[in-house]
């Protein structure tokens, strides 16, 4: 999933503004109290479904008397965006953050503590889906969902170069692109240049580090020959398919492309097929998931879990009215909910039933087990992410051409220079 984040410079002004004002906690009145208030709960476009809206408001109006308005934000932006709204007299009650942000924005002093939450509603989560709600052993937000990529594939086109079955391995995989590309009119795989959440799993796939320690600090690994081994697999990823070099796979949106019915597959989320299907409805038979093969058929292809956390304003004003949403929205009703109609992974064992109902969920397993990781759960990672993404230019670099070794001495500067800012 693709996850902007603030810049240094950013958070620093938050943990001013916070630290000045102080926590904004509001006053308990329990959860029948609140009649006639209003939440305001920000989510990114695309993160909450239909269904899942629906039964969350309604369940939260019934237990508090109050409304949520569900404000949904852009991808473009939102780093500068939400750090400027966190530092406000009247933030948003409740955000949602990237797993791989929580931790700048807890740094920061701009996320309230929700520790007696996660004892009350969260004691069987995974420890893999929590890890980036804590900071210094705190929590600072709750997990709402995550989950990783998948081949998404067109059965009819698949069938059209009369293929059967789906590949266990990376060659299988990119024998059966070369086959659409030679039996078909259609394009074998859609692979803009900037995926790098992608191109992120083939780094942990080959065991490499982004980053590293040296002198005391973190720098930039991306000049390590395993990066560049991630970088030459997802080259071949690339050569099967005409998207640009320059644009990442929601610019345009990829599902989108997709729904046209001339793509054989995408690298993709598994709520992506619900974007293809709003475009064509029409698809719906041809929809297909496998795992993302590796280079035996015994380990997927690594991958990058990626998804977002709940997190309550530092200086919400609304505070316990907030943690009563959570409540309500993190159940397990709510979260079975979310499985079901996004293709998210279970978060917790009383939830692989609802893995069972959706074919992305069941796709993208075995990878998140066996091979699943994240960026660097560090506070300065959020200033790498920020627009214009360095890593992104390397990628855009390689494939235009140049050595990895030589693009990565381009862009380790600028990395070393975002990474050294507190």
């Amino acid at each position: 999933m693709k996850r902007g984040l603030m810049a240094a410079t950013a958070v620093a002004g938050i943990l001013v503004g916070v630290t000045a004002c102080g926590s904004g906690g509001g006053t308990k009145t329990g959860a029948d109290g609140f009649k006639g208030q209003k939440l305001t709960v920000w989510v990114m476009n695309g993160s909450n479904p239909a269904q899942w809206t629906e039964q969350v408001s309604a369940q939260f109006k019934k237990k508090t008397g109050a409304t949520v308005e569900f404000k949904v934000q852009q991808w473009n932006g939102i780093q500068q965006k939400l750090s400027t709204a966190l530092s406000e007299d009247t933030p948003p009650d409740v955000v949602e953050i990237g797993n791989t942000q929580t931790a700048a924005y807890a740094k920061a002093g701009a996320l309230a503590e929700v520790g007696d939450l996660k004892k009350e509603i969260g004691a069987d989560w995974n420890d893999a889906f929590n890890k980036a709600s804590l900071v210094d052993g705190k929590q600072y937000a709750l997990p709402w969902f995550a989950g990783n990529r998948v081949v998404m594939y067109n059965k009819k086109i698949w069938a059209e170069a009369g293929l059967k079955g789906t590949p266990r391995t990376r060659s299988e995989l990119f024998k059966a692109f070369a086959t659409i590309k030679k039996k078909t009119d259609a394009e074998p795989l859609y692979l803009p240049g900037q995926n790098w959440y992608f191109f992120d799993g083939l780094t942990l796939g080959t065991g490499a580090d982004l980053v590293k320690r040296q002198g005391g600090k973190w720098v930039s690994n991306l000049g390590d020959p395993k990066v560049a081994k991630a970088m030459d697999i997802y080259k071949q990823y690339q050569a099967f398919s005409t998207a640009p070099k320059n644009k990442d796979e929601a610019t345009p949106q990829q599902a989108e492309v997709f729904a046209k019915g001339r793509t054989g597959a995408l690298i993709a989320m598994g709520y992506e097929a619900a974007t293809a299907l709003k475009a064509n409805p029409k698809m719906k038979k041809d929809i297909g998931f496998f795992t993302i093969p590796g280079e035996t058929a015994d380990k997927p292809e690594g991958v990058f879990l990626g998804g977002s956390n709940f997190a309550v304003a530092g200086m919400g004003k609304n505070q316990e009215l907030a943690k009563e949403f959570l409540k309500v929205a993190l159940s397990k009703q709510n979260d079975r909910q979310m499985v079901k109609e996004s293709g998210w992974a279970p978060k917790s064992p009383d939830l692989a039933d609802a893995a069972q109902e959706n074919p992305a969920v069941a796709a993208a397993a075995p990878a998140a087990e066996k091979s699943g990781g994240t960026t660097p759960l560090i506070p300065q990672w959020a200033a790498v992410e920020n627009i214009p993404n360095p890593i992104k230019s390397y990628m855009t670099a390689v494939l235009g051409g140049k050595s990895p070794a030589d693009a990565a001495k381009d862009i380790e500067p600028e990395i070393n220079a975002r990474l050294a800012k507190q």
